[in-house]
């Protein structure tokens, strides 16, 4: 039987919530290779059940958490150049890239 619309509402925020709970206080934090501990940078931590962590090294109080499913979507769509930066028309600064 699949999952009505208030199903699937219900059982994602309570994956939100389980995730939230998580003491990640000793997990181990990742940064992409060549980055240097004194440059800003994004760093993810990985979660029990494929989930992530995420997080700027100038704030690492703040912590973004990210189901599996949740993250895999994210990385697909980078991958496919959904969040890729255009120069704007006006003055050459980053827009994001209209399809």
């Amino acid at each position: 039987m699949a999952e009505t619309a208030e199903e699937i509402k219900a059982r994602k925020e309570r994956e939100r919530d389980e995730l939230y709970a998580l003491d990640i206080s000793g997990v181990e934090w990742h940064s992409a290779p060549g980055t240097e501990e004194h440059e800003e940078r994004v760093e993810i931590a990985y979660l029990p059940g494929g989930a992530v962590a995420m997080r700027s090294s100038l704030d690492p109080d703040t912590v973004l958490r990210y189901t599996e499913a949740e993250w895999r979507a994210f990385v697909l769509g980078a991958r496919d150049g959904e969040f890729d930066l255009e120069p704007a028309p006006d003055d050459g600064g980053p827009t994001a890239a209209s399809e």
